[in-house]
Formats: structure tokens, sequence, C-alpha cells
């Protein structure tokens, strides 16, 4: 049972006053089943909905009934987006205000849903930073979540990996996306919208410019199509392996998951001792041959022969550095 749910439900009967079971589970996107069950469950948790039988009845909550959201500030009801993500809601400036509308939406409810939601709460945590390493520090973030929200554009100095380095541009923030504990803000700037990774803002400044989003525009498509794009453009050629079965093992702890799937997807055997044979995306042969050195003597490159040298020539620096006594 989501008491997310029911707290749906709770404010849809609040907010469209009488309703039949199906045009409940059509709007939440259940059952008429579940409908009726969700109906006797707030119920039992004493909220006061009744049934008016007959045609053209449904249901519906005691005349002056609500429930008591009240004395919202905006900051708190911008924290409810957040409210179960406590680590990006303080990177984002809002881990007072999540606290604060988490106590208040808890007090709202009837003592049945904020046991359930106080359960729920208990049992679900979000650590969003991947394993090895720190999570980064953002201390630019607050103000574009202000710039965001405000649609107001902000000079930054931004360090990128090709030269010159540093660089000044004028951003006007679309959104903030979470990846893997990395946060980056999607801004269009000069002629095209682009993706900045907040770590790398070493300087911001709001401006007195403001400007509108393209209405055509969608966060989560861009993003998709971003990922996408990277993958197309991060990936550049193929490599033949063969692994042993313990490499295989490791694979998934040692190199990016597009990499196990084409593994799994074009392995085959060679010989009667497990090893595999299959064809892997690569990027630049020093970033390849630094992955696969991490899986030791589970690992033979096949092909191409550029790789197979550097492989080689890897592990004769390293024969030289740790000589046999």
């Amino acid at each position: 049972m989501s008491a997310g749910r029911l707290l749906s439900l709770l404010l849809l009967l609040q907010s469209r006053g009488r309703m039949s079971a199906r045009a409940i589970a059509e709007e939440l996107g259940v059952s008429v089943r579940t409908a009726y069950r969700d109906l006797t469950r707030l119920q039992d948790a004493g909220v006061p909905v009744y049934a008016e039988p007959g045609r053209g009845g449904g249901y519906q909550l005691l005349d002056g009934y609500r429930t008591r959201l009240t004395g919202m500030r905006e900051g708190e009801t911008r924290a409810l987006f957040f409210a179960g993500l406590p680590g990006p809601a303080a990177d984002l400036g809002l881990a007072e205000e999540v606290a604060t509308a988490r106590l208040k939406l808890l007090a709202a409810l009837p003592t049945g849903l904020r046991e359930e939601a106080a359960q729920t709460a208990a049992v679900f945590h979000l650590d969003a930073p991947g394993w090895y390493r720190e999570p980064e520090q953002t201390p630019q973030l607050p103000l574009f979540v202000d710039a965001v929200l405000t649609r107001r554009a902000v000079d930054v100095r931004y360090r990128r990996w090709r030269a010159p380095q540093e660089v000044n541009r004028r951003l006007r923030p679309y959104g903030l996306v979470l990846k893997s504990g990395i946060w980056y803000v999607v801004a269009a700037a000069e002629r095209r919208t682009a993706t900045y990774r907040v770590t790398q803002i070493l300087d911001a400044v709001m401006t007195d410019e403001r400007f509108d989003r393209p209405r055509e525009f969608d966060l989560g498509e861009y993003w998709t199509s971003y990922l996408n794009d990277f993958q197309a453009r991060r990936y550049t050629g193929t490599a033949t392996i063969r692994l042993s079965p313990q490499g295989r093992r490791r694979l998934p702890d040692n190199v990016p998951p597009e990499v196990v799937r084409a593994v799994d997807s074009t392995a085959a055997p060679v010989g009667d001792d497990g090893w595999v044979e299959a064809v892997i995306p690569t990027e630049s042969t020093d970033h390849v041959c630094g992955e696969l050195l991490r899986l030791g003597i589970d690992v033979e490159v096949v092909a191409p022969a550029e790789l197979r040298r550097a492989m080689a020539a890897t592990v004769a620096v390293l024969a030289r550095v740790y000589p046999p006594h």
C-alpha cells in the first residue's frame, strides 16, 4: 500500500468533491478494486469519507472536512519535491525547508496515514553518489536553483577539458540534473543549449537579465538525447578480447555497463576451459588499456594490434618495476 497514493486520494476528494470509484481509479491509474480498497483504508485511518448511493452518486468527504496543509512558505513548497531526497535537498540549499515541510505535512495527515507515512520514510534512503569517490562540493548550486526558478541569466567562469580551459559564459539555465551524485546545469549559452558540470563552474554571478525558457523544451527529453549523443561520441572503436571465467565475473566491478552488455551479447566460447571471446566498444587506447589492466591475467586483447601493443608495453614496464626475486 502506498501512503503517497492515499494522500493523493485524500487531496483528490478534497479538490474535486464527489467522485465515482471508477473516476478515482482512472485518475490514480489503478484498478476499480484498488480504488475501493484505498477508500476503505482512508475510512479506517479516520478520514470521514462516505458513499452517496444511486445514480450520480459516489464518494466524498464530510462537508467541512479539509486537510490542514497550511502555513507552507514558498521555500517549503519547493522542498516537497525533494522530501525523500535529503542529500540532494541539502546540495540545493533546502535542507532546513525539507525538514520543516515534512513536519508540517505529517502534522496535517490523519493519525493512520501519519503512522504509515512515518513507517515508509523509515525504510527508504537515497545515497546518490557512486562508490569509491567523495561527494562533490557544489557551492554554486543554490544560486542556480534561484536562477532556474526566477529565469535569470548567470555570468560564469567555467573550466573545461579543452583549451582554452577557462572560459567566460553567460548562461540562461533551463534546469538542473543529478546524475550519479554529480550535478549538471542545462543552459542556453551563445547559440546552443549545452550541459555544464556544476563543480567546474569556478565563479557565478546572477545578472538582472530575464529570459523565457522555450515552451517546447522538455528537460527529461533533452537529458535522454544528451546521454544518447554522449554515448555515441564516447565510444569511437571496438576491441576483441578474451576473458577467463574469473575475468567475466569481475567485469561489472571494473568496466562501464555498456562494456558488460557488449560482452554478454557477443561472448563465444574458445576452448574447453571456460574462456570466451567478445567484442567491446572502446574509447581511446590509453583509456581502455587502463580499464582492462584491472583484470590482470584474466583478460587478453586479441585486436586491434595498437591496443595489444599498449597492453604489452605497460606490462613490460610493470615487470621492470617489480622484478622477480
